[in-house]
């Protein structure tokens, strides 16, 4: 069985780079570097659609993690709220003596 070959974002980028300057056919290229032109032209593709990324802001970046992350510490803590609500519910349940059946118990 013949092994996958992987690449490094390097290798990739010196490659698309390369089909961009469009100064040889990109079978020449891929010929070069041992790869099939489709390859060659999918990475060019992918670094065409996020060469905007390069000159984005490191402070937007920043700013996006941060609202990710309350996010995820707002959800987090609606779990854990809910979780205490649950305990206390089935806590009560078991002193006035009402039986819960396990399938709506959420288990």
């Amino acid at each position: 069985m013949k092994r996958r070959r992987k690449f490094t974002s390097e290798f990739k980028s010196k490659v698309a780079l390369e089909a961009l300057r469009e100064q040889e056919p990109l079978h020449d290229i891929a010929k070069r570097y041992q790869i099939h032109p489709t390859q060659v032209t999918e990475w060019k593709k992918a670094l065409l659609s996020n060469a905007s990324s390069v000159f984005e802001h490191s402070k937007d970046k920043q700013e996006e993690s941060f609202k990710q992350k309350l996010k995820e510490d707002r959800l987090y803590k609606q779990i854990g709220q809910l979780q205490v609500e649950v305990d206390f519910l089935k806590d009560s349940c078991d002193k006035l003596g009402i039986l819960i059946p396990e399938d709506e118990l959420g288990r």
